[in-house]
């Protein structure tokens, strides 16, 4: 396959290559790693204010991410317009807590396996890294 054939193929060609059932295991899979995160960042959380919007957010962060790569992933004419359009989004709200950042870069990674379909890898990096940030935050609460 030569790159002008990649620009060649057409959308509806290749969309059907991701079926219903492998979009609704990455949904699932996203849902559940989303509350995961969810649950870590309730159980962990040490700031000032807890906000529950935000934990629902992550939730929906890693499922809307999952979607995207999706749609991506079918079509390469379909990413590079995608890129586009991504980066011209300019998001205003400011985060009060630098945490909360590695907990919407954690939800959008975790999104980004469930929907390129690195399920295993997915799962495994999001329990680890989430057994890893419990414990540190243990001890960080046991210092203070």
């Amino acid at each position: 396959m030569t790159f002008q054939d990649i620009f060649k193929s057409s959308f509806l060609e290749n969309i059907a290559s991701i079926s219903i059932l492998d979009m609704a295991i990455a949904m699932v899979l996203a849902f559940l790693l989303g509350l995961f995160i969810f649950f870590i960042y309730k159980k962990t959380y040490a700031g000032v204010m807890y906000s529950s919007s935000f934990g629902v957010t992550l939730v929906a962060l890693t499922m809307i991410t999952t979607l995207v790569i999706l749609a991506v992933t079918s079509n390469v004419v379909l990413s590079l317009g995608m890129v586009g359009a991504l980066s011209i989004v300019r998001f205003r709200t400011a985060i009060k807590d630098p945490v909360d950042t590695v907990f919407m870069f954690w939800s959008i990674t975790c999104g980004i396996m469930a929907g390129a379909g690195l399920y295993l890898i997915g799962i495994i990096a999001c329990v680890g890294v989430g057994f890893l940030y419990f414990v540190i935050s243990l001890f960080h609460k046991k210092s203070k």
